[in-house]
């Protein structure tokens, strides 16, 4: 038979984890006359609450769960990565245990990798019905802003819920880097993909994790790891600045020759704003490097992106 891998990153869903795998599972007669199995890696991202006892509880039941337990809390995609590095099926899933990510798609896109000829299935939603405004509009404005910064496509709404084939799976786990974003890392690779799309579904039970300072964060990383344009853009104000002031100069110097200064102390103000303006626009610049080299210090360290204190 054929194995489907389905990873299930978690952080505190021990509301969840017996309702997802409910609705996962009214897909198995459908997998099983295609010849498909199934194993449900669980990843336990440092949860403080009963996740991993309800997974161990629910593989008492199910032989096909796993579990992979982090030491502490290391983010999302470290815990997306571990799965991947886990899985053995000739298919991988990725889907949230919040059943954000309907589960009843899953047919729909193994038949477009079997059938179609696709490498990858993914989805986005058509809508952001459920989220507060304000984080729905630089949602949007991330996905315009990153798409003009790089040529990697990173499709506006895109969850990580998708279905892989092996092959694909393998060209992501050959990016080793510290500093993950997978939503561009999966349009990165290339190959043949499909984009399915739903109605946002918001979640049942327990809460988000995503605050809008993190998904800030997480939009800055996403910039950082698929762009080099802030650097440009920085030498580009570098650039604009010397020459300003280098005609205010002339302008002072002509200024100094022809009239002299008969008021005095006059214009102190305005040479105090620019001032401000310029080390502001200055420390913007140093601040741009600084989160590249940030980055790059991450990176040479090669410390291991995620901790296992136990795996089942």
């Amino acid at each position: 038979m054929g194995l489907l891998s389905v990873i299930v990153p978690c952080l505190n869903e021990q509301e969840n984890i017996f309702d997802f795998y409910n609705e996962l599972m009214k897909n198995e007669p459908f997998f099983k006359g295609q010849g498909v199995d199934f194993e449900l890696i669980f990843v336990d991202d440092g949860s403080t609450d009963d996740t991993a006892a309800r997974v161990k509880e629910l593989k008492q039941k199910d032989s096909r769960v796993r579990l992979v337990s982090f030491s502490r809390n290391f983010g999302k995609e470290a815990a997306m990565f571990a799965g991947l590095q886990s899985s053995k099926g000739d298919y991988v899933a990725i889907m949230d245990c919040d059943l954000q990510d309907p589960p009843a798609l899953l047919p729909e896109m193994y038949k477009a990798i079997t059938e179609e000829g696709y490498d990858s299935v993914a989805t986005r939603r058509v809508n952001r019905k459920g989220e507060p405004p304000i984080r729905s509009f630089f949602a949007r404005k991330f996905y315009k802003l990153i798409n003009k910064m790089t040529k990697t496509e990173i499709v506006d709404g895109a969850r990580d819920y998708r279905l892989m084939n092996r092959k694909f799976v393998d060209a992501i786990l050959a990016m080793e880097e510290y500093n993950r974003f997978s939503k561009g890392i999966f349009g990165w690779v290339g190959f043949k993909n499909k984009w399915l799309e739903f109605e946002n579904i918001e979640r049942k039970k327990g809460e988000t994790k995503w605050s809008f300072w993190k998904l800030f964060a997480y939009a800055i990383d996403g910039i950082l790891a698929f762009s080099t344009a802030p650097l440009a853009m920085a030498s580009f104000l570098g650039v604009f600045f010397c020459l300003v002031a280098f005609i205010f100069i002339i302008a002072i110097i002509i200024r100094q020759w022809t009239v002299g200064d008969p008021h005095g102390a006059v214009g102190w103000a305005s040479m105090a704003c620019i001032i401000l303006f310029v080390s502001g626009v200055q420390l913007l610049c140093v601040g741009v490097v600084g989160q590249y080299l940030s980055k790059t210090y991450l990176e040479v360290k090669k410390r291991p992106l995620y901790i296992v204190k136990e795996e089942l």
